[in-house]
Order: structure tokens, then C-alpha cells, then sequence
């Protein structure tokens, strides 16, 4: 054991035979360390069961066991001449040593480095040590943290038809062991609480290539990916975007699948761009068959139409490959229907009166030919001139002096200019959550 010579040289010398290590510290003017602090020495030795610190040449320090904290490749990778911080367990063993962590002082730094690579939004390599039903976790230097589901990137993104939790957990499972790479997106010491982000790393890397590409712009592509919700679609270079089920087809459909297949080389157009989440529509690449719609079919003509879907509210109808309308409950009959699976099946061609048809809302009423249903709908500008006509004479006297006062008060006033109103026109984007 080494010990530095005391300031005061005309002190007598203590007997180290009589003394122990505690009261020899107390009898020279030297900074002692205390249990808890951190402190900073040179590695004079590093064995397999342990590594040896000089601490200011006042004594020789100890790390051993588990806190080496191997888990930390700042400590694990530690050679003789290396300088490295530990907190004081004891200041004296068994050995006479005294007694240091790697750990405490390990997790310390830990933390800090997590806040730091968050504030400056550093990606960090992390390997992946398990999963669950929510996401993967994550093993960042020495701390254990969380990646949601939600933070993954579309390349290790689990796509499971219907979102069946135990198939998803299957698909995260694969990816066990791997190591990827991340950005730190929430750091709390107290809880203990890391969440990181591969998502985040791969927008990073796709926002020079989005810079080229603006709402509106036109590309080809190929289907990677179908779900309940829509279909995903791989173009350009590495780019990936979502075709809600909305924006795949003008008429209704009821999966993806009933229109599109894995694989399927298909054009599209950008319609959202959300830092690095593109939202595209095939619908929009070709002219909304509803424009014509007035041109194909009339109200109150007779259409075969062929029934794609039984609803409990009535019937979806195909009267072309583009065009479909409804047959509500109430136009299918002039009694209740219990069940009307009984009486009508899907695929089955039968003729339809059209009822009603507003083509800028995609809607197209239909009924079965014969049936009463419900009564039309009287137009607006109709029900305003009927009770024009029927205003007692009363009221209209009234009305006659109002208007009379009014163009009088009107020749006193001074003309007002007004601005002509533009009207804008907005694109409509549907927003996919």
C-alpha cells in the first residue's frame, strides 16, 4: 500500500502496526474520500477477477464482482493507464484495499449520456434483447430501454392483417437479437424510463431524398404491404407510403385485396406529406367516374344492377365497374323484411328504379320498381315559393312598408364598397391517423 509522505515532515511518524488504515488517513492532511462519492483513478491493473485503481496515490482501489458492470463497454474494455471514474463502497476491505464500483458511477454517466444524445439527436447503435405485445426492449450501452411498436421502422414494422396482437408479437420476436440503430426520444432517470426510436433514424435518412417530391407529384410503384386499412406502396429510392382504403378505388371496397396484390406495379399520387410520412391515392390518377354519372343514368329510370353486399340498413348495388349505389331497407319492400339475406343474395342481378342521384357527394339512391318507400324529397326553392304564396295579405302589407322605409333609408346612406369575394379552392387531402 501506497502512501504519501504528510505536509508537515516534523510530524512523528505513526505506526502503521498500531493503526488501521481509518486512523492512519486521519493523522495526514490529505482529502479523504468518502463512502457514496465518486472518484477518478489510474487502471494499474486489470485481472479476470477484478481491476485495480490507484486513487491519488493515497491507496489502491478495488473493483470486483458484478460491479465490474461489463454491461457498459466504458468499462468493459478498460487497460492499464486508463482513466476511470468508480464510487467508494468501503474505504477499506478485506484486503486492505478500498473497496469501488463501476456501476454506481456507471449508471450515473449512463443517464447523462442519454439526455445528451437526445438533446442532440445523435443516433446510437442498440441491440434488441426481447419483446412483447407493445414493442421491443432494447438494450442502449448500460441502460435497458423501450421501443413501441409505433417507433419502429417501416422495414421491421409488423404488418399483420387485422392487427391480431399475438401475430404481431410473433413478427417482433424475429427480430430479437438483432442490433439496430436508434435515436433517444424520452429520457427519465427518476422512473427509470428510456424510450428510443428506429422510426426516427430512418426519417432522418429519407428527408433529402422527400426534398424532391411534392403533393400532387405522380409516381410508380410496386404493393408491399395490404391491411384492413389500406395498402402500403414501395417507390423511388427506399420511399414507402400508405394508400388508405379510401384512396384506393372511387366505388366501395371492402378490403384492399378485393382490388390489389402484393407485388402489383401500380401509379399513384402524393397527396400528404408528414415529415417523412407519405400518404398516396391510385384513385386520383384517373377521372372520377361520378362526373359522367349524370350522362349514364336518370332519375326515376329503370337499371339492372347486380347486389356486391347485404348490409342490415339494405343493399350495396354495382351498376358498372365504377358506379354503385344503395337500396335502403325502405325501398327493398312495402312490408318489413326480417332478414334480408332471406330474400336477396349476394351476386344476384335484378332491376332498380334510380330514386335520387348527386353526383358530387358519390351517391345514387336506388328501390325496388314497384315499391312505394319513403316520399321524395320536395326541392327547397319549391317549399320557399309555396309558402311565398301562402303569406296572408296581412303580412304582406307589412312586408310592402318595410321595404317601402327601406329604399327610402337607403337613398340617405352613402354607397358602401365592398371587396369581390374569391373564392379558394382547397385540395381535399384525406388524413390517414
Amino acid at each position: 500500500m501506497s502512501i504519501l509522505d504528510p505536509k508537515n515532515e516534523e510530524k512523528t511518524a505513526v505506526n502503521t502496526d498500531k493503526n488501521d488504515f481509518k486512523t492512519l488517513f486521519q493523522n495526514y492532511a490529505v482529502n479523504i474520500p468518502k463512502v457514496g462519492e465518486i472518484i477518478k483513478g489510474a487502471v494499474v491493473a486489470v485481472e479476470r477477477g477484478g481491476v485495480h485503481i490507484d486513487i491519488s496515490g493515497l491507496t489502491t482501489g478495488v473493483v470486483r464482482g458484478r460491479e465490474l458492470f461489463v454491461e457498459s463497454s466504458e468499462y468493459a474494455n478498460l487497460k492499464v493507464g486508463d482513466e476511470a471514474e468508480a464510487t467508494v463502497l468501503e474505504l477499506e476491505n478485506e484486503n486492505g484495499e478500498m473497496e469501488l464500483s463501476f456501476r454506481s458511477a456507471g449508471f450515473r454517466k449512463a443517464w447523462d449520456q442519454m439526455k445528451k444524445l437526445m438533446k442532440d439527436g445523435v443516433a446510437i447503435k442498440a441491440k434488441v434483447t426481447g419483446a412483447n405485445k407493445g414493442g421491443l426492449i432494447m438494450q442502449v450501452d448500460a441502460i435497458s430501454g423501450f421501443m413501441p411498436v409505433s417507433q419502429l421502422s417501416p422495414d421491421n414494422y409488423p404488418r399483420v392483417a387485422g392487427g391480431d396482437k399475438m401475430k404481431i408479437f410473433e413478427k417482433l420476436k424475429e427480430i430479437v437479437g438483432k442490433e439496430v440503430e436508434v435515436k433517444v426520444i424520452d429520457v427519465n432517470e427518476m422512473e427509470e424510463k428510456l424510450i428510443v426510436s428506429e422510426r426516427a433514424v430512418w426519417e432522418d435518412s429519407q428527408k433529402a431524398v422527400l426534398d424532391t417530391y411534392k403533393v400532387g407529384d405522380a409516381v410508380d410503384g410496386e404493393i408491399s404491404a395490404l391491411t384492413t386499412f389500406g395498402a402500403f406502396m414501395k417507390f423511388g429510392e427506399g420511399l414507402e407510403g400508405l394508400i388508405h382504403i379510401s384512396e384506393i378505388a372511387w366505388q366501395r371496397i371492402d378490403h384492399p385485396k378485393d382490388v390489389l396484390k402484393v407485388g402489383q406495379k401500380v401509379k399513384a399520387q402524393i397527396i400528404q406529406l408528414d415529415h417523412a410520412k407519405i400518404y398516396l391515392s391510385i384513385k386520383r390518377t384517373v377521372e372520377d367516374p361520378w362526373k359522367k354519372a349524370k350522362d349514364k343514368f336518370t332519375v326515376g329510370s329503370t337499371v339492372k344492377g347486380r347486389i356486391i353486399k347485404i348490409e342490415n340498413f339494405g343493399l350495396m348495388v354495382a351498376l358498372d365497374t365504377e358506379i354503385h349505389g344503395l337500396a335502403h331497407v325502405s325501398e327493398l319492400s312495402d312490408t318489413p323484411v326480417a332478414n334480408l339475406n332471406d330474400k336477396f343474395k349476394v351476386g344476384q342481378e335484378m332491376e332498380f328504379e334510380i330514386v335520387n342521384l348527386e353526383p358530387a357527394e358519390h351517391r345514387l339512391g336506388l328501390k325496388v320498381p314497384g315499391v312505394k318507400g319513403k316520399a321524395p324529397k320536395k326541392p327547397a326553392k319549391a317549399v320557399e315559393e309555396k309558402k311565398t304564396e301562402e303569406k296572408p295579405a296581412e303580412e304582406k302589407s307589412v312586408e310592402k312598408s318595410v321595404e317601402e322605409k327601406s329604399v327610402e333609408e337607403k337613398t340617405e346612406e352613402k354607397p358602401v364598397e365592398t371587396a369581390p369575394a374569391v373564392a379558394e379552392e382547397k385540395p381535399v387531402e384525406n388524413k390517414v391517423e
